[in-house]
């Protein structure tokens, strides 16, 4: 079961983002409220972050993932990251993912951490693709991809040749990163079509529900905030249910632009919060 088939026609594919819980007192059980909100909004698939403390140790995105799959009955997407992991570690990762029957995979390159070296095996997410291809050619690959540029990237044109090494190397579906600005996006798809990059790609939406947050998340993700984004975010910053409203809307907006569009589809970064979810899918669900 993996995501071969799932983009074979015109509609707009939704599908949504958690996250393993951070606190580990509950286990991996304290999900089950999550994915029993989740449910009902019949998302084509769920992608589950790399572990909340992003280590070897932690098992919690695999557990996660084959809940989603036996419980649910949903398909699961593994995130997995690179950068602070070696070969040997991903070996382990993979293995286990294999023996789940856990065979969708977001290969990233993963955020270096403060006051760590980063392992040495892999220095791109393209790598670690290609390392995946190699130990079993069944893992379907997902990858992220950044409308307004990696942060990293020394520009747009670099930006866009790297997305297509990475396709080339077995990338069969791209996430992108957040976007408050659908002409960014559609300005990526042009440079994604220049390129010569034919996969599917979902548009990665975020509601907003926390003005400190989401400033913190753009400044590490080379996203920006749109002025009328702005406005909202000022206005009603201290008063969060008015915030939470609008910036519902806001979202609301963005997607039946994307829709009116023709994307391939739209990702949802839940935040485990199933109710943005559902309020979200309410609304668009009548005109996928």
């Amino acid at each position: 079961m993996d995501l071969t088939g799932v983009f074979k026609d015109k509609k707009p594919r939704f599908s949504l983002e958690i996250f393993p819980p951070k606190d580990h007192t509950g286990g991996v059980e304290t999900i089950y409220e999550t994915l029993d909100g989740l449910k009902d909004v019949r998302p084509e698939f769920i992608s589950c972050t790399y572990g909340a403390g992003g280590n070897l140790a932690d098992s919690s995105t695999i557990e996660i993932c084959s809940i989603i799959k036996e419980k649910y009955g949903i398909l699961p997407i593994s995130h997995l990251t690179c950068v602070n992991n070696t070969k040997e570690d991903i070996d382990v990762i993979l293995t286990r993912l294999r023996e789940k029957g856990i065979m969708n995979i977001l290969a990233l390159r993963g955020d270096l951490k403060p006051g760590q070296e980063p392992k040495n095996d892999f220095v791109h997410a393209s790598d670690l693709v290609t390392y995946i291809k190699e130990f079993d050619p069944g893992f379907f690959i997902s990858g992220a991809c950044y409308p307004e540029g990696h942060p990293d990237s020394s520009d747009l044109i670099t930006d866009v040749l790297d997305l297509k090494r990475k396709v080339d190397c077995g990338t069969g579906h791209l996430i992108s990163q957040l976007f408050f600005n659908n002409e960014d996006f559609y300005r990526f798809l042009d440079r994604c079509e220049l390129a010569g990059i034919n996969v599917p790609i979902e548009a990665g939406i975020m509601p907003v529900t926390n003005k400190q947050s989401i400033l913190r998340m753009v400044s590490m993700c080379g996203a920006s905030i749109p002025a009328k984004l702005s406005k909202i975010l000022n206005r009603f910053e201290n008063n969060p249910k008015a915030l939470e409203e609008a910036c519902i809307a806001y979202a609301i907006d963005q997607i039946i632009d994307l829709i009116s569009n023709d994307v391939d589809g739209i990702h949802l970064y839940t935040m485990n919060k199933p109710y943005l979810a559902k309020r979200i899918f309410d609304v668009i669900e009548p005109m996928r």
